[in-house]
């Protein structure tokens, strides 16, 4: 599995604000840690029992992270750094993420190590059709009425396949390699 984390902390750049909302849609944070039940209501956790099971897994108790946002979707577009997978079509998610206790969640170095760790974990996993891109960002977060920049995580996953259903296939594969080695990393 092909796995590299990067930082996006440009003025330009994406960031994260926690809790967030969307203004012209029903869709709003869900704090899946305090309120695990509420999994039922992400429609891509409904839709994908492969992410389901990933934000369970990042929204348990011993996890380090806490999720935010989400998307997965299949795609027949293979950019020229896929191709070294000979694949026609790739199905994919994202997810955000941050630190759930709020010190290393404000620390880019401890951002920056457990990122590395994780990669390093990841490319000890067996050769698949998939993969890991982790991308540092600055996050706002909400904390008793103050709001104060911390980092979070957007974690890319991609699993590669000729049909849609071996992309699939590949792309579960991945997710339960990153969630294991999250869990793992969570507990040093």
């Amino acid at each position: 599995m092909q796995a590299e984390i990067s930082v996006e902390l440009g003025a330009d750049d994406p960031t994260l604000a926690v809790p967030w909302s969307h203004p012209e849609s029903q869709y709003s944070y869900i704090d899946l840690r305090r309120f695990p039940e509420q999994l039922e209501s992400v429609a891509e956790a409904r839709e994908f029992s492969e992410l389901k099971e990933f934000l369970q897994a990042l929204n348990a108790s011993n996890s380090a992270l806490q999720t935010a946002k989400c998307d997965a979707w299949f795609s027949e577009e293979i950019t020229e750094e896929e191709a070294i997978f000979g694949a026609s079509c790739k199905f994919g998610s994202y997810v955000d993420a941050f630190f759930q206790v709020l010190t290393p969640r404000y620390s880019f170095p401890l951002h920056e190590a457990f990122g590395s760790r994780l990669v390093e974990l990841l490319k000890r996993a067996p050769e698949i059709q998939a993969s890991f891109e982790g991308i540092i960002r600055r996050g706002h977060f909400e904390n008793g009425g103050d709001v104060k920049e911390g980092f979070y995580y957007t974690l890319y996953v991609f699993g590669y396949g000729d049909e849609q259903v071996e992309a699939r296939q590949s792309w579960g594969i991945a997710l339960r390699l990153l969630s294991n080695a999250l869990l793992q990393i969570s507990s040093i």
